[in-house]
C-alpha cells in the first residue's frame, strides 16, 4: 500500500472510511437520506461562509466545472476565461462545448494573476456573461487571489465561476465576502474523501441567470436546474451515491472540528517551500504559491519518471509529475487535507533526499531537516 502524497487524491482518514461502510438505505425514497443530504449541503455552505445553496453531485470534480458551464452558457454567450495555467485555459473547452464564445485573458503561467493588469483590461473589455477563474491551478500550483479577482469582476456585472477544487479548505474561501456566484469543489483534495463527488455553491444571481435562459440546458446530468425543489419534492434527479455522501459528511465533520486547518496548511506549505529551496532545488513558480501543493523543477541530472519511480519502488510513496505543457518538467508534492501533517511530510521529504542522492542530483542538505526546523 502506497503512502499517497499527491496533490489529490489524498490520503483518506479512518473516520471517512468508516462512514462509507454504513448500511445503505434507498436514497431515492428514504426521506431520512434527503434530510441528511440537505444538512450536509448546509454544513458545506456554512464552512464556506455563505447562505447560498450547495448541491452535491455524483461525479468527480470536473463534473462541477462542466455543470457550471452547461447551466450558465447559452449559444453565443461571451465568457471571459482567466488563464494563467493549464486548468485555467482549459475551461474554454467547456464554454465551446455548450455554444459559448470563450475569450482568454492570458497572464504569466509562473505567477498569480496580476490584479492591476486585469483591472485595466476590464475597463475596456467587460461585456461578458460570466468569467471563470481557477483558485489553485494544480498542474503548476499557482494560487490566484479570488478575494480580489471576484469582486473586481462583479463590479463590472460579470458573474463569477471559481474552480477551487484544489484550494478550498487548504486556503481561505469566503463565498459571500469574495462575491463568488458559482463555486466548484471536489471530494478528493483538501476535503480528503475518496474521488467521486463534486459540490457546487450557487448564488441567487447565478440561479436567476440560469432561469432566465432562452434555450434549454444542453445536458441532463450537468444541468444544475434539475435539482430545483428537490427538498420540497423529496426527490433527486438521479440516484445519489449514498455511501460516498456518508463519507463526505464525515470529512466535513472533521474539517469543522479542526479550527486550525488553515493555519496548519499555511505552516506546512511555507516549511515545504523552504525545505525544497534550501537543499538546492528550484521552485517552479515566481510567486503565487499555494499551501496545498509544492511544485519544483526537475533537476537536469535526472528525469521526472526516475524520481517518481524510485519514490514508489524504494520508499512506497506516491508523489506526482504533471501533464500537458508541464509533462516531465516538474514534480508535485501534495500537502493538502490529511496529507498536511508533520510526520508524513518528513517521511516524504527524507525519501526525496535519498532518491535525489541515488540519482546523482547535487542536493546540499536533507530537506526533511529544514522542514522540521521551520515548523
Amino acid at each position: 500500500m502506497y503512502k499517497v502524497m499527491t496533490p489529490g487524491p489524498t490520503q483518506v482518514p479512518k473516520e471517512v472510511l468508516a462512514a462509507r461502510s454504513l448500511v445503505c438505505t434507498n436514497p431515492d425514497i428514504d426521506e431520512t437520506f434527503c434530510e441528511f443530504y440537505k444538512e450536509t449541503c448546509e454544513k458545506i455552505s456554512s464552512l464556506l461562509h455563505t447562505k447560498n445553496e450547495t448541491l452535491i453531485l455524483g461525479g468527480e470534480g470536473i463534473l462541477g466545472l462542466e455543470a457550471a458551464s452547461a447551466s450558465l452558457t447559452e449559444p453565443g454567450d461571451r465568457v471571459l476565461v482567466l488563464d494563467n495555467g493549464i486548468y485555467g485555459r482549459g475551461f474554454a473547452d467547456f464554454v465551446q462545448m455548450y455554444g459559448g464564445i470563450p475569450e482568454l485573458y492570458s497572464d504569466d503561467d509562473l505567477s498569480a494573476l496580476d490584479i492591476s493588469k486585469l483591472d485595466a483590461y476590464l475597463k475596456e473589455h467587460h461585456d461578458y456573461k460570466y468569467a471563470s477563474v481557477v483558485h489553485c491551478d494544480t498542474p503548476s500550483g499557482v494560487l490566484n487571489d479570488i478575494s480580489k479577482i471576484c469582486p473586481l469582476l462583479k463590479k463590472y456585472g460579470i458573474l463569477t465561476v471559481v474552480d477551487s477544487v484544489s484550494a478550498m479548505f487548504g486556503e481561505p474561501v469566503d463565498v459571500d465576502a469574495y462575491q463568488i456566484d458559482l463555486l466548484c469543489g471536489g471530494s478528493q483534495k483538501a476535503v480528503s474523501a475518496p474521488p467521486g463527488l463534486t459540490f457546487v455553491t450557487i448564488s441567487e444571481d447565478a440561479k436567476e441567470a440560469m432561469k432566465a435562459r432562452k434555450t434549454p440546458v444542453a445536458s441532463f446530468y450537468a444541468n444544475l436546474l434539475t435539482f430545483e425543489g428537490y427538498y420540497e419534492k423529496k426527490w433527486f434527479p438521479y440516484t445519489m451515491p449514498i455511501s460516498d455522501i456518508y463519507g463526505l459528511r464525515a470529512a466535513f465533520d472533521l474539517i469543522e472540528n479542526d479550527v486550525t486547518h488553515l493555519e496548519r496548511h499555511a505552516k506546512i506549505g511555507a516549511a515545504t517551500r523552504k525545505a525544497i529551496t534550501s537543499c538546492g532545488l528550484k521552485l517552479h513558480l515566481k510567486n503565487g504559491y499555494s499551501n496545498t501543493v509544492t511544485v519544483f523543477d526537475v533537476p537536469p541530472q535526472t528525469t521526472a519518471d526516475d524520481i517518481l519511480r524510485l519514490m514508489r519502488e524504494d520508499h512506497n510513496i506516491l508523489i506526482a509529475g504533471s501533464f500537458d505543457t508541464l509533462a516531465g518538467k516538474v514534480i508535485r508534492i501534495g500537502h493538502m487535507g490529511a496529507n498536511a501533517n508533520k510526520a508524513d511530510m518528513v517521511e516524504t521529504l527524507h525519501a526525496l533526499y535519498q532518491v535525489l542522492c541515488k540519482l546523482g542530483v547535487p542536493v546540499t542538505c536533507d530537506p526533511a531537516e529544514v522542514f522540521l526546523a521551520e515548523l
